[in-house]
């Protein structure tokens, strides 16, 4: 089942080797990094928020805002996911090479496998490819453009995404290929051919991503697009005076590291991290909660008034308590349990839920009796309040009816039968509401 933006969010690490690179790096680019993790403290820290309300609302548009198929959302994770899943089979074989480099009677490994620099030229080349089109996606711009995309990398990266960029010129263009690793780049592209790419198993893993009709054309935009951020790149290097020695001293901390053992050191960094898949998905998260929580504050500001000139009059009954777009609970009869889940349509008392958390394929109409609002008043130690829906269990007919809590003693519960006359109002114990 495909993850949710929530899940991806609240399952990054908070220490692991990933994190401990990109903090060891934090240098290069000081407090631009602190591995934000949480979907709802991401919300919080971003945006400043305070008010539980606004903040759940951010969070149900923002997973609507995901999941809604005409932005890039999800496009965006992807190809921080693809490209990060297949540089490990890249470090693979630039690791390889270099042991039969260094290796005599490893040496037969340097007939089947590309030459390390190759291959580490391209991988850092199709990063940059993938960055520019996942920077379009999150930003509504229908076509890859290589300059829009080096403007704002020079103008208005910040926070994860200036540290991805940042530790893709160290982990994958410093470390590997040495100072002068631009000119080396260069160097390849130019003369590589279509052959070259083939071979190469993150070009096969994203080429689908690619603009271009045919491999050619690929290579031509690889080209374009090294070559609109090779500026930005360079004002990093002398700006921040960065060497392959400084980073091997602040890897150092955590990994052993010998002088003439930087090459193995980055491909095997490329194996163990995955940065690209860890800041992208803090990037979208930010673009997406951003995004969501104006909508939210926009919605507030011209709901305010209304609620001022109707509030007096207007009685809600049950049939309308529920809107699009609401935070509901709904009952799994074969789990006997409550889930969370959006509103995304009603009609006729019929209501179309998206359960949070879950792909689109468990989207389904349910009846109104199986909702409930989530309880967010005060409430006893088992979580229950006086007023609050539950289900309640009948043993004479061995299942769950909707009721209400009509009173609260210790850990029992006087309960009414939804649409039952008093008559069958009574006192539960604990396991026999849910």
């Amino acid at each position: 089942m495909e993850k949710s933006i929530i899940q991806l969010v609240d399952e990054l690490p908070t220490d692991n080797i990933t994190v401990k690179v990109l903090k060891a790096l934090d240098y290069v680019v000081p407090s631009q990094w602190n591995n934000l993790v949480g979907f709802d403290n991401s919300i919080r820290s971003i945006t400043g928020e305070t008010d539980a309300k606004v903040i759940q609302k951010t969070r149900d548009r923002a997973v609507a805002l995901y999941h809604d198929p005409q932005q890039g959302y999800q496009t965006a994770i992807k190809l921080y996911q693809t490209i990060d899943k297949a540089d490990t089979a890249m470090a693979a074989a630039a690791l390889a090479n270099k042991v039969s480099e260094k290796i005599s009677f490893l040496s037969f490994l340097g007939n089947i496998t590309p030459k390390a620099d190759v291959t580490q030229s391209i991988d850092l080349v199709l990063k940059i490819a993938i960055e520019i089109i996942a920077f379009c996606k999150l930003n509504g711009i229908p076509q890859p453009n290589p300059q829009e995309f080096a403007t704002s990398l020079a103008n208005n990266y910040k926070d994860a995404s200036l540290t991805r960029m940042m530790a893709l010129v160290c982990i994958d263009g410093i470390l590997p290929l040495g100072p002068d690793f631009l000119s080396k780049i260069q160097g390849v592209i130019n003369g590589a051919d279509t052959g070259v790419l083939a071979q190469n198993p993150v070009f096969l893993a994203v080429q689908n991503f690619l603009p271009g009709n045919n491999p050619s054309d690929k290579l031509g935009f690889l080209t374009q697009g090294f070559n609109s951020v090779q500026g930005w790149m360079q004002n990093l290097v002398s700006k921040t005076g960065v060497t392959p020695q400084s980073i091997s001293n602040s890897l150092g901390n955590f990994i052993q590291i010998a002088d003439d053992n930087l090459d193995f050191v980055a491909a095997f960094l490329d194996q163990t991290t995955n940065y690209y898949e860890h800041t992208g998905v803090q990037s979208v998260a930010r673009s997406l909660i951003l995004k969501a929580h104006t909508l939210v504050k926009e919605e507030v500001t011209e709901e305010e008034p209304k609620l001022h000139q109707d509030v007096s009059s207007t009685v809600i009954s049950d049939t309308y308590q529920y809107a699009v777009g609401q935070t509901v609970e709904v009952w799994d009869s074969e789990e006997e349990d409550w889930y969370q889940a959006t509103l995304q349509k009603i009609k006729d008392n019929q209501y179309f839920v998206h359960y949070i958390g879950y792909g689109s394929s468990h989207d389904e109409w349910i009846d109104e009796d199986d909702i409930r609002i989530p309880n967010s008043g005060s409430s006893d130690d088992n979580g229950y309040t006086v007023g609050q829906k539950v289900k309640g269990w009948d043993d004479e007919e061995e299942d769950w009816y909707s009721a209400t809590i009509e009173k609260i003693q210790g850990q029992q519960y006087f309960i009414h039968y939804i649409g039952y006359d008093s008559s069958y109002d009574k006192w539960v114990d604990l396991d026999e509401i849910c």
